[in-house]
Protein backbone atom coordinates (compact mmCIF):
# COMPACT_ATOMS: atom_id res chain seq x y z
CA UNK A 1 0.00 0.00 0.00
CA UNK A 2 1.24 3.49 -0.88
CA UNK A 3 1.47 5.28 2.46
CA UNK A 4 1.41 8.67 0.72
CA UNK A 5 -2.25 8.04 -0.09
CA UNK A 6 -3.60 8.39 3.44
CA UNK A 7 -3.12 10.46 6.54
CA UNK A 8 -4.49 9.02 9.77
CA UNK A 9 -3.60 12.06 11.84
CA UNK A 10 -2.59 15.67 11.16
CA UNK A 11 1.16 15.29 10.98
CA UNK A 12 3.56 16.11 8.21
CA UNK A 13 3.95 12.98 6.07
CA UNK A 14 7.52 13.99 5.21
CA UNK A 15 8.79 14.86 8.67
CA UNK A 16 10.67 11.55 8.95
CA UNK A 17 11.99 11.61 5.40
CA UNK A 18 15.75 11.94 5.66
CA UNK A 19 16.62 10.81 2.15
CA UNK A 20 20.06 11.98 1.20
CA UNK A 21 20.72 14.34 -1.67
CA UNK A 22 22.04 12.25 -4.59
CA UNK A 23 25.64 12.69 -5.74
CA UNK A 24 26.28 15.83 -7.78
CA UNK A 25 25.88 15.10 -11.48
CA UNK A 26 28.81 15.78 -13.79
CA UNK A 27 29.10 16.82 -17.41
CA UNK A 28 26.14 18.20 -19.43
CA UNK A 29 23.64 16.39 -17.13
CA UNK A 30 24.39 18.82 -14.30
CA UNK A 31 22.54 21.53 -16.24
CA UNK A 32 19.42 19.45 -16.87
CA UNK A 33 16.27 20.05 -14.83
CA UNK A 34 16.25 18.34 -11.44
CA UNK A 35 13.34 15.87 -11.60
CA UNK A 36 13.71 14.24 -8.17
CA UNK A 37 10.33 15.55 -6.91
CA UNK A 38 8.56 13.63 -9.69
CA UNK A 39 9.60 10.39 -8.01
CA UNK A 40 7.08 11.21 -5.27
CA UNK A 41 3.59 10.08 -6.38
CA UNK A 42 1.64 12.84 -4.62
CA UNK A 43 3.74 15.68 -6.06
CA UNK A 44 3.74 14.02 -9.47
CA UNK A 45 -0.07 14.08 -9.50
CA UNK A 46 -0.22 17.73 -8.50
CA UNK A 47 2.40 18.64 -11.13
CA UNK A 48 0.76 16.57 -13.88
CA UNK A 49 -2.56 18.34 -13.31
CA UNK A 50 -0.74 21.65 -13.69
CA UNK A 51 0.47 20.66 -17.17
CA UNK A 52 -3.12 20.38 -18.36
CA UNK A 53 -4.52 23.45 -16.65
CA UNK A 54 -1.54 25.68 -17.56
CA UNK A 55 -2.55 25.42 -21.20
CA UNK A 56 -6.32 25.28 -20.62
CA UNK A 57 -6.39 28.42 -18.47
CA UNK A 58 -4.55 30.35 -21.18
CA UNK A 59 -7.25 29.40 -23.68
CA UNK A 60 -9.80 31.19 -21.50
CA UNK A 61 -7.36 34.05 -20.87
CA UNK A 62 -7.30 34.64 -24.65
CA UNK A 63 -10.99 33.91 -25.29
CA UNK A 64 -12.43 36.40 -22.76
CA UNK A 65 -10.70 39.58 -24.06
CA UNK A 66 -11.26 38.41 -27.65
CA UNK A 67 -14.99 37.97 -27.03
CA UNK A 68 -15.26 41.33 -25.24
CA UNK A 69 -13.49 43.07 -28.12
CA UNK A 70 -15.74 41.34 -30.66
CA UNK A 71 -18.80 42.64 -28.80
CA UNK A 72 -17.61 46.20 -28.08
CA UNK A 73 -14.79 46.85 -30.62
CA UNK A 74 -13.14 48.74 -27.75
CA UNK A 75 -9.77 48.07 -26.10
CA UNK A 76 -10.93 50.18 -23.17
CA UNK A 77 -13.53 47.53 -22.33
CA UNK A 78 -10.84 44.85 -22.54
CA UNK A 79 -8.76 46.81 -20.01
CA UNK A 80 -11.80 47.32 -17.76
CA UNK A 81 -12.39 43.56 -17.74
CA UNK A 82 -8.82 43.00 -16.59
CA UNK A 83 -9.36 45.35 -13.64
CA UNK A 84 -12.71 43.67 -12.89
CA UNK A 85 -10.84 40.43 -12.32
CA UNK A 86 -8.04 41.98 -10.26
CA UNK A 87 -10.03 43.09 -7.19
CA UNK A 88 -11.64 39.70 -6.45
CA UNK A 89 -8.29 38.00 -7.07
CA UNK A 90 -6.58 40.23 -4.50
CA UNK A 91 -9.34 39.94 -1.87
CA UNK A 92 -9.85 36.20 -2.19
CA UNK A 93 -6.12 35.41 -2.43
CA UNK A 94 -5.54 37.10 0.93
CA UNK A 95 -8.55 35.37 2.47
CA UNK A 96 -7.72 32.12 0.68
CA UNK A 97 -4.31 32.08 2.31
CA UNK A 98 -5.95 32.17 5.75
CA UNK A 99 -8.44 29.48 4.69
CA UNK A 100 -5.60 27.28 3.44
CA UNK A 101 -4.02 27.48 6.91
CA UNK A 102 -7.26 26.54 8.67
CA UNK A 103 -8.62 23.53 6.73
CA UNK A 104 -7.50 20.49 4.77
CA UNK A 105 -5.74 21.95 1.71
CA UNK A 106 -6.74 18.97 -0.44
CA UNK A 107 -10.41 19.65 0.32
CA UNK A 108 -9.98 23.34 -0.48
CA UNK A 109 -8.32 22.46 -3.81
CA UNK A 110 -11.25 20.17 -4.66
CA UNK A 111 -13.79 22.91 -3.91
CA UNK A 112 -11.97 25.66 -5.80
CA UNK A 113 -11.00 23.61 -8.84
CA UNK A 114 -14.61 22.46 -9.13
CA UNK A 115 -15.74 26.09 -8.88
CA UNK A 116 -13.34 27.17 -11.63
CA UNK A 117 -14.56 24.27 -13.82
CA UNK A 118 -18.22 25.29 -13.33
CA UNK A 119 -17.31 28.87 -14.23
CA UNK A 120 -15.67 27.65 -17.46
CA UNK A 121 -18.85 25.74 -18.31
CA UNK A 122 -20.86 28.94 -17.76
CA UNK A 123 -18.43 30.80 -20.06
CA UNK A 124 -19.13 28.13 -22.68
CA UNK A 125 -22.91 28.38 -22.23
CA UNK A 126 -23.02 32.16 -22.66
CA UNK A 127 -20.84 31.90 -25.77
CA UNK A 128 -22.70 29.01 -27.41
CA UNK A 129 -26.09 30.69 -26.81
CA UNK A 130 -24.89 33.97 -28.33
CA UNK A 131 -25.69 36.04 -25.24
CA UNK A 132 -23.15 38.75 -26.20
CA UNK A 133 -23.24 40.49 -22.80
CA UNK A 134 -20.12 42.24 -21.53
CA UNK A 135 -21.66 42.49 -18.05
CA UNK A 136 -22.12 38.71 -17.87
CA UNK A 137 -18.56 38.15 -19.05
CA UNK A 138 -17.15 40.52 -16.43
CA UNK A 139 -19.19 38.89 -13.64
CA UNK A 140 -18.04 35.42 -14.69
CA UNK A 141 -14.45 36.65 -14.88
CA UNK A 142 -14.70 38.13 -11.38
CA UNK A 143 -16.11 34.84 -10.02
CA UNK A 144 -13.42 32.82 -11.78
CA UNK A 145 -10.65 35.04 -10.38
CA UNK A 146 -12.15 34.77 -6.89
CA UNK A 147 -11.97 30.96 -7.10
CA UNK A 148 -8.42 31.24 -8.46
CA UNK A 149 -7.49 33.50 -5.55
CA UNK A 150 -8.73 30.84 -3.12
CA UNK A 151 -7.02 28.05 -5.06
CA UNK A 152 -3.49 29.37 -5.63
CA UNK A 153 -2.36 29.72 -1.97
CA UNK A 154 -3.55 26.18 -1.13
CA UNK A 155 -1.89 24.69 -4.20
CA UNK A 156 1.46 26.40 -3.63
CA UNK A 157 1.48 25.83 0.14
CA UNK A 158 0.81 22.10 -0.37
CA UNK A 159 4.14 21.56 -2.14
CA UNK A 160 6.09 21.69 1.13
CA UNK A 161 3.95 18.80 2.44
CA UNK A 162 4.54 16.66 -0.65
CA UNK A 163 8.33 16.91 -1.05
CA UNK A 164 11.17 17.15 1.49
CA UNK A 165 12.94 20.45 2.13
CA UNK A 166 15.98 19.63 -0.02
CA UNK A 167 13.72 19.21 -3.07
CA UNK A 168 11.65 22.40 -2.70
CA UNK A 169 13.75 24.40 -5.16
CA UNK A 170 13.55 21.64 -7.78
CA UNK A 171 9.78 21.34 -7.24
CA UNK A 172 9.35 25.08 -7.74
CA UNK A 173 11.44 24.94 -10.92
CA UNK A 174 9.27 22.13 -12.29
CA UNK A 175 6.03 23.96 -11.50
CA UNK A 176 7.21 27.35 -12.76
CA UNK A 177 8.48 25.84 -16.02
CA UNK A 178 5.09 24.25 -16.69
CA UNK A 179 3.24 27.52 -16.01
CA UNK A 180 5.57 29.49 -18.27
CA UNK A 181 5.23 26.85 -21.00
CA UNK A 182 1.46 27.28 -20.75
CA UNK A 183 1.86 31.02 -21.32
CA UNK A 184 3.67 30.28 -24.58
CA UNK A 185 1.69 27.28 -25.89
CA UNK A 186 -1.78 28.35 -24.69
CA UNK A 187 -2.06 31.66 -26.63
CA UNK A 188 -0.47 30.09 -29.74
CA UNK A 189 -2.93 27.19 -29.56
CA UNK A 190 -5.83 29.60 -29.06
CA UNK A 191 -4.76 31.58 -32.11
CA UNK A 192 -4.80 28.39 -34.19
CA UNK A 193 -8.08 27.03 -32.80
CA UNK A 194 -10.28 30.16 -32.83
CA UNK A 195 -10.64 30.26 -36.65
CA UNK A 196 -11.25 26.49 -36.72
CA UNK A 197 -13.62 25.73 -33.81
CA UNK A 198 -14.63 29.16 -32.48
CA UNK A 199 -14.47 30.85 -29.07
CA UNK A 200 -17.12 28.77 -27.30
CA UNK A 201 -15.19 25.54 -27.66
CA UNK A 202 -12.09 27.08 -26.06
CA UNK A 203 -14.08 27.53 -22.85
CA UNK A 204 -15.28 23.93 -23.08
CA UNK A 205 -11.73 22.61 -23.52
CA UNK A 206 -10.67 24.53 -20.41
CA UNK A 207 -13.58 23.04 -18.45
CA UNK A 208 -12.63 19.51 -19.51
CA UNK A 209 -8.99 20.15 -18.57
CA UNK A 210 -10.13 21.23 -15.11
CA UNK A 211 -11.93 17.88 -14.70
CA UNK A 212 -8.51 16.24 -15.05
CA UNK A 213 -7.23 18.53 -12.31
CA UNK A 214 -10.09 17.60 -9.97
CA UNK A 215 -9.36 13.91 -10.57
CA UNK A 216 -5.66 14.42 -9.79
CA UNK A 217 -6.44 16.34 -6.58
CA UNK A 218 -8.82 13.55 -5.49
CA UNK A 219 -5.83 11.21 -5.49
CA UNK A 220 -3.69 13.43 -3.25
CA UNK A 221 -3.23 12.53 0.42
CA UNK A 222 -5.18 14.48 3.01
CA UNK A 223 -3.42 17.73 3.96
CA UNK A 224 -5.02 18.86 7.25
CA UNK A 225 -3.48 21.66 9.34
CA UNK A 226 -0.45 20.57 11.33
CA UNK A 227 -0.33 21.20 15.06
CA UNK A 228 1.02 24.66 15.90
CA UNK A 229 3.87 25.04 18.43
CA UNK A 230 1.22 25.44 21.13
CA UNK A 231 -0.34 22.13 20.15
CA UNK A 232 -3.65 23.35 18.66
CA UNK A 233 -4.80 22.67 15.09
CA UNK A 234 -8.10 24.58 15.30
CA UNK A 235 -7.80 27.81 13.37
CA UNK A 236 -10.11 30.43 11.95
CA UNK A 237 -9.88 32.33 8.67
CA UNK A 238 -10.97 35.85 9.48
CA UNK A 239 -9.59 39.36 9.32
CA UNK A 240 -7.46 38.80 12.43
CA UNK A 241 -5.80 35.78 10.85
CA UNK A 242 -5.07 37.73 7.65
CA UNK A 243 -3.56 40.52 9.75
CA UNK A 244 -1.48 37.91 11.61
CA UNK A 245 -0.02 36.92 8.24
CA UNK A 246 1.15 40.46 7.55
CA UNK A 247 2.61 40.72 11.07
CA UNK A 248 4.44 37.45 10.46
CA UNK A 249 5.97 38.91 7.28
CA UNK A 250 7.04 42.05 9.14
CA UNK A 251 8.74 39.98 11.85
CA UNK A 252 10.61 37.76 9.36
CA UNK A 253 12.80 40.05 7.28
CA UNK A 254 13.78 37.43 4.73
CA UNK A 255 10.10 36.95 3.78
CA UNK A 256 9.52 40.69 3.57
CA UNK A 257 12.63 41.13 1.42
CA UNK A 258 11.57 38.35 -0.96
CA UNK A 259 8.31 40.19 -1.60
CA UNK A 260 10.09 43.52 -2.01
CA UNK A 261 12.50 41.97 -4.51
CA UNK A 262 9.61 40.89 -6.72
CA UNK A 263 7.87 44.27 -6.39
CA UNK A 264 11.06 46.08 -7.43
CA UNK A 265 11.58 43.79 -10.44
CA UNK A 266 8.01 43.80 -11.71
CA UNK A 267 6.78 47.33 -10.95
CA UNK A 268 9.87 49.14 -12.24
CA UNK A 269 11.16 46.62 -14.77
CA UNK A 270 8.20 45.00 -16.59
CA UNK A 271 7.79 47.00 -19.83
CA UNK A 272 5.03 44.96 -21.56
CA UNK A 273 2.68 47.98 -21.77
CA UNK A 274 5.19 49.54 -24.19
CA UNK A 275 5.45 46.52 -26.52
CA UNK A 276 2.73 47.74 -28.93
CA UNK A 277 4.40 51.17 -29.20
CA UNK A 278 7.82 49.62 -29.80
CA UNK A 279 6.41 47.18 -32.36
CA UNK A 280 4.93 50.05 -34.36
CA UNK A 281 7.60 52.73 -33.97
CA UNK A 282 11.00 51.13 -33.25
CA UNK A 283 10.68 47.69 -34.88
CA UNK A 284 7.99 48.43 -37.46
CA UNK A 285 10.39 47.68 -40.34
CA UNK A 286 10.36 44.01 -39.30
CA UNK A 287 6.57 43.86 -39.54
CA UNK A 288 4.45 45.15 -36.68
CA UNK A 289 2.62 41.86 -36.12
CA UNK A 290 5.82 39.80 -36.07
CA UNK A 291 7.55 42.27 -33.76
CA UNK A 292 4.63 42.36 -31.31
CA UNK A 293 4.36 38.57 -31.16
CA UNK A 294 8.08 38.12 -30.59
CA UNK A 295 8.21 40.77 -27.86
CA UNK A 296 5.35 39.18 -25.91
CA UNK A 297 6.71 35.64 -26.35
CA UNK A 298 10.37 36.34 -25.55
CA UNK A 299 10.19 36.53 -21.74
CA UNK A 300 8.11 33.31 -21.31
CA UNK A 301 10.38 31.48 -23.78
CA UNK A 302 13.44 32.57 -21.80
CA UNK A 303 11.78 31.45 -18.59
CA UNK A 304 11.02 28.01 -20.04
CA UNK A 305 14.62 27.67 -21.21
CA UNK A 306 15.82 28.64 -17.75
CA UNK A 307 13.59 25.99 -16.22
CA UNK A 308 14.74 23.25 -18.59
CA UNK A 309 18.37 23.95 -17.67
CA UNK A 310 17.77 24.53 -13.96
CA UNK A 311 19.74 21.54 -12.68
CA UNK A 312 22.64 23.58 -11.35
CA UNK A 313 20.85 26.50 -9.75
CA UNK A 314 18.13 24.29 -8.27
CA UNK A 315 20.82 22.74 -6.05
CA UNK A 316 22.13 26.09 -4.76
CA UNK A 317 21.92 26.67 -1.01
CA UNK A 318 22.41 30.46 -0.84
CA UNK A 319 18.85 31.25 -1.81
CA UNK A 320 19.08 34.90 -0.82
CA UNK A 321 22.03 35.60 -3.09
CA UNK A 322 20.29 33.80 -5.94
CA UNK A 323 17.27 36.12 -5.63
CA UNK A 324 19.50 39.22 -5.44
CA UNK A 325 21.54 38.13 -8.47
CA UNK A 326 18.45 37.21 -10.47
CA UNK A 327 16.72 40.57 -9.89
CA UNK A 328 19.91 42.49 -10.77
CA UNK A 329 20.29 40.36 -13.92
CA UNK A 330 16.63 41.07 -14.79
CA UNK A 331 17.22 44.82 -14.48
CA UNK A 332 20.39 44.65 -16.58
CA UNK A 333 18.65 42.62 -19.30
CA UNK A 334 15.71 45.04 -19.42
CA UNK A 335 18.19 47.92 -19.73
CA UNK A 336 19.84 46.11 -22.65
CA UNK A 337 16.42 45.59 -24.22
CA UNK A 338 15.68 49.31 -23.98
CA UNK A 339 18.96 50.17 -25.70
CA UNK A 340 18.47 47.66 -28.54
CA UNK A 341 17.85 49.03 -32.02
CA UNK A 342 17.61 45.54 -33.54
CA UNK A 343 14.48 43.43 -32.97
CA UNK A 344 16.50 40.23 -32.67
CA UNK A 345 18.85 41.76 -30.11
CA UNK A 346 15.82 43.07 -28.20
CA UNK A 347 14.26 39.58 -28.18
CA UNK A 348 17.55 38.10 -26.98
CA UNK A 349 17.69 40.53 -24.04
CA UNK A 350 14.05 39.82 -23.16
CA UNK A 351 14.78 36.08 -23.25
CA UNK A 352 17.71 36.63 -20.86
CA UNK A 353 15.32 38.58 -18.65
CA UNK A 354 13.00 35.57 -18.76
CA UNK A 355 15.80 33.29 -17.54
CA UNK A 356 16.50 35.70 -14.66
CA UNK A 357 12.78 35.86 -13.85
CA UNK A 358 12.63 32.06 -13.65
CA UNK A 359 15.58 31.96 -11.25
CA UNK A 360 13.99 34.66 -9.10
CA UNK A 361 10.62 32.85 -9.12
CA UNK A 362 12.13 29.53 -8.12
CA UNK A 363 14.16 30.84 -5.21
CA UNK A 364 11.55 33.29 -3.91
CA UNK A 365 9.08 30.41 -3.90
CA UNK A 366 11.55 28.16 -2.08
CA UNK A 367 12.19 30.86 0.54
CA UNK A 368 8.47 31.26 1.18
CA UNK A 369 8.00 27.53 1.65
CA UNK A 370 11.13 26.91 3.74
CA UNK A 371 11.30 30.07 5.88
CA UNK A 372 7.60 30.07 6.86
CA UNK A 373 6.09 27.56 9.27
CA UNK A 374 3.30 25.33 7.92
CA UNK A 375 0.53 27.16 9.80
CA UNK A 376 1.55 30.35 7.95
CA UNK A 377 2.36 28.99 4.49
CA UNK A 378 -1.12 29.53 3.10
CA UNK A 379 -1.15 33.19 4.09
CA UNK A 380 2.35 33.71 2.69
CA UNK A 381 1.22 32.22 -0.61
CA UNK A 382 -1.86 34.44 -0.56
CA UNK A 383 0.31 37.55 -0.32
CA UNK A 384 2.62 36.06 -2.97
CA UNK A 385 -0.35 35.64 -5.34
CA UNK A 386 -1.37 39.28 -4.82
CA UNK A 387 2.18 40.53 -5.45
CA UNK A 388 2.61 38.41 -8.59
CA UNK A 389 -0.79 39.48 -9.99
CA UNK A 390 -0.65 43.13 -8.95
CA UNK A 391 2.97 44.04 -9.74
CA UNK A 392 2.75 43.74 -13.55
CA UNK A 393 -0.55 45.64 -13.60
CA UNK A 394 1.03 48.52 -11.67
CA UNK A 395 3.94 48.33 -14.09
CA UNK A 396 1.53 48.73 -17.02
CA UNK A 397 0.30 52.02 -15.56
CA UNK A 398 3.79 53.27 -14.65
CA UNK A 399 5.46 52.35 -17.92
CA UNK A 400 2.54 53.51 -20.03
CA UNK A 401 2.66 56.93 -18.36
CA UNK A 402 6.47 57.20 -18.50
CA UNK A 403 6.54 56.01 -22.11
CA UNK A 404 4.06 58.71 -23.15
CA UNK A 405 6.04 61.39 -21.28
CA UNK A 406 9.65 60.46 -22.10
CA UNK A 407 9.48 57.92 -24.91
CA UNK A 408 9.30 54.13 -24.75
CA UNK A 409 13.02 53.34 -24.87
CA UNK A 410 13.93 56.00 -22.28
CA UNK A 411 11.26 54.68 -19.91
CA UNK A 412 12.50 51.10 -20.31
CA UNK A 413 16.18 51.95 -19.78
CA UNK A 414 15.35 54.11 -16.77
CA UNK A 415 13.22 51.34 -15.26
CA UNK A 416 15.91 48.70 -15.78
CA UNK A 417 18.61 50.85 -14.17
CA UNK A 418 16.27 51.66 -11.29
CA UNK A 419 15.73 47.94 -10.68
CA UNK A 420 19.48 47.34 -10.46
CA UNK A 421 20.05 50.32 -8.15
CA UNK A 422 17.15 49.52 -5.82
CA UNK A 423 18.00 45.82 -5.53
CA UNK A 424 21.69 46.47 -4.85
CA UNK A 425 20.77 49.15 -2.31
CA UNK A 426 18.29 46.85 -0.57
CA UNK A 427 20.83 44.02 -0.41
CA UNK A 428 23.48 46.32 1.08
CA UNK A 429 21.21 48.01 3.61
CA UNK A 430 19.41 44.88 4.88
CA UNK A 431 21.70 41.84 5.13
CA UNK A 432 18.98 39.30 6.05
CA UNK A 433 18.43 38.26 2.42
CA UNK A 434 22.16 37.99 1.71
CA UNK A 435 22.63 35.74 4.70
CA UNK A 436 19.70 33.39 4.04
CA UNK A 437 20.64 29.86 3.02
CA UNK A 438 19.29 26.34 3.45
Amino acid sequence: MDTSESSAEPQDPLEKDHSAVPPRRRGPRRWAMDTRPLRRPAYRRLWSSTIVTAVGSQLTAVAVPKQIYDITHSSAWVGAASLAGLLPLVVFALWGGAVADSMDRRKLLLITNSGIAVTSVLFWLQAVTGLASVAVLMVLLAVQQAFWGLNAPARNASIARLVPAEELTAANALGSTVMQTGQVVGPLLAGVLIPVIGLAELYLIDALALCVTVWAVLRLPALPPLAAPGGSVKRRAGVREIADGFRYIALHKVLLLSFLADIIAMVFGMPRALFPQLAGETYGSYGEGLALGLLFAAIPIGAVAGGLFSGTFSRARRHGWMVIGAVVAWGAAITGFGLSGSLWLAVAFLALAGVADMVSMVFRGAILLSAASDEMRGRMQGVFTVVVAGGPRLADVLHGTAGSAFGARTAIVGGGLLVVALMVGLALLVPALRRYRV
